[in-house]
């Protein structure tokens, strides 16, 4: 019974040991990778302005943060893939070229919000909105 305790210890070090060194591997691996790439929906350009002459199709959806910090910001292809469920930071904006899609602000004041590439008004400061944008 002795050598079982042993072994059991033994085991339990090696565990904590291996949990340890994969801990230090994924952190050192996350802070000298530097930023993800963007996904495909989120996009680190800025906005481009109504009178600037793009060839670029307008995206059916473009949400940009306002303030230092926007509170969660939910971007759903209706009925399907979730594509943001976040917050924000300032400047960061995510746009999608979906058909339909399901949006939900948390705080609608610190975001704003263009819809086929008109300007959707923002709300009040905390106020809660959910709406469904479809392509024009």
């Amino acid at each position: 019974m002795g050598i079982a305790r042993l072994l059991l210890a033994a085991l339990a070090v090696l565990a904590l040991i291996a949990l340890v060194v994969i801990g230090v591997r994924s952190l050192s691996g996350a802070l000298s990778g530097g930023a993800p790439a963007p996904t495909p929906t989120e996009a680190p350009s800025p906005v481009p302005s109504a009178t600037e002459a793009t060839e670029e199709p307008v995206p059916t959806v473009l949400v940009r943060c306002v303030r230092e910090r926007c509170p969660t910001v939910f971007l759903r292809v209706a009925g399907g893939d979730v594509l943001i469920n976040r917050e924000m930071d300032d400047g960061e904006q995510v746009r999608s070229f979906e058909d339909r899609l399901d949006v939900v602000l948390a705080d609608s004041a610190s975001v704003s919000v263009l819809v086929n590439g008109e300007e959707r008004p923002p709300g009040s400061p905390g106020e809660r909105q959910e709406f469904t944008v479809s392509r024009d």
